[in-house]
C-alpha cells in the first residue's frame, strides 16, 4: 500500500522514481518514489534495515542503483555525479571531526580544503550560527556529543551546498544532545537549505520534518505532511475529548497494514 499525499508546486530539490537495489538475493529497495521540495526538511522514516542509508548512498553517488532514476539539484545521480557531489553535503551516523583540533580549526581546515576566501571568517560565522563561539577555541575532544554533532553539521555547510543529507544524525545521543542537533537542523532549513533526514526515531521526524515518508521493506508506504499522516487514522473519543492520532499510531498502523498485504 502506498498512500501518496499532495506535493509542493515548487521545483523539487530531489526526485526519486522507481529506485531499486539488491545485494545478491536480498532486495533492499523495491521501487522507491519520492520528491523533496527546495528549502524543506524531508524525513525518511523507517526501522533498521529498511533501506534508508542505501537511498542516501545512492543519492550522494556513493552507490549505484540497479534500476530507477534519481536527480539531486536537477542533476542525474548516474550521469552527472560530479555535479551532484558539488551540490550536496553528507553527514553520516557518527561525527567526522578531528578531536585533536579545536572546533574553529576544524572549520578553517575544511574551508581551506574547499579553497574558500577568508576561511577564518567562514569558521567564525558558522560557530556563531550553531552556538559554538565560546567553545570554538577548545579541542573537540572536550566537546559533548551534541556539540560534536553541531560542529559536524556546521562543517557540512562550508561552501553553501543547497542539499544536505543527514543519515540518522542523533544516533547514540542523549536527550539533551538530540535537542541541540534538532535546533541545528532547523537552522539549516531557516537558511534555505534542503535537508533529507533519515531516522528511526518517530519523535525526531515529528519535530523536524515538513514532510515524512515511511520506508518499509524497501518501499515507501506513506508520504505526506504530519497533519496528512495523522488524518489516515480516525481520532478516538474518550469522555467527549477528541484524541488526535500521533505519528507513532500512524507508523505502526501503516507498517502493519503493509505487512498483511505482502
Amino acid at each position: 500500500m502506498l498512500v501518496r499525499m499532495s506535493t509542493s508546486t515548487a521545483g523539487p530539490a530531489i526526485q526519486v522514481r522507481g529506485l531499486e537495489k539488491s545485494y545478491k538475493e536480498l532486495r533492499v529497495l523495491r521501487g522507491v518514489d519520492f520528491e523533496v521540495a527546495r528549502g524543506s526538511i524531508f524525513a525518511l522514516l523507517g526501522s533498521n534495515g529498511a533501506g534508508k542509508t542505501t537511498v542516501v548512498r545512492i543519492l550522494s553517488t556513493l552507490l549505484r542503483a540497479d534500476a530507477g532514476d534519481a536527480r539531486v539539484n536537477g542533476f542525474d545521480v548516474g550521469a552527472r555525479a560530479a555535479d551532484v557531489r558539488e551540490s550536496i553535503s553528507l553527514t553520516g551516523q557518527f561525527a567526522a571531526v578531528d578531536e585533536i583540533l579545536s572546533g574553529r580549526e576544524n572549520l578553517v581546515m575544511i574551508a581551506r580544503l574547499r579553497h574558500l576566501r577568508e576561511p577564518g571568517a567562514v569558521a567564525d560565522d558558522l560557530l556563531r550560527r550553531f552556538s559554538l563561539t565560546e567553545a570554538g577555541g577548545r579541542r573537540v575532544a572536550t566537546y559533548s556529543g551534541g556539540m560534536r554533532r553541531r560542529l559536524d553539521i556546521a562543517m557540512s555547510l562550508i561552501g553553501n551546498p543547497p542539499v544536505i543529507f543527514l543519515d540518522e544524525p542523533t544516533t547514540g545521543l542523549d536527550p539533551e544532545a538530540r535537542i541541540e542537533v534538532w535546533d541545528a537542523v532547523k537552522e539549516l532549513a531557516r537558511g534555505g537549505t534542503t535537508v533529507l533526514l533519515t531516522t528511526q526515531y518517530l519523535d525526531e521526524a515529528e519535530q523536524l520534518a515538513d514532510r515524512i515518508a515511511i520506508l518499509h521493506r524497501g518501499r515507501i508506504i506513506v508520504d505526506g505532511t504530519l497533519a496528512e499522516l495523522k488524518r489516515l487514522l480516525p481520532p478516538a473519543e474518550v469522555e467527549y475529548v477528541e484524541k488526535q492520532p500521533s505519528l507513532e499510531d500512524v507508523y505502526f498502523a501503516v507498517v502493519g497494514d503493509a505487512a498483511e498485504k505482502e
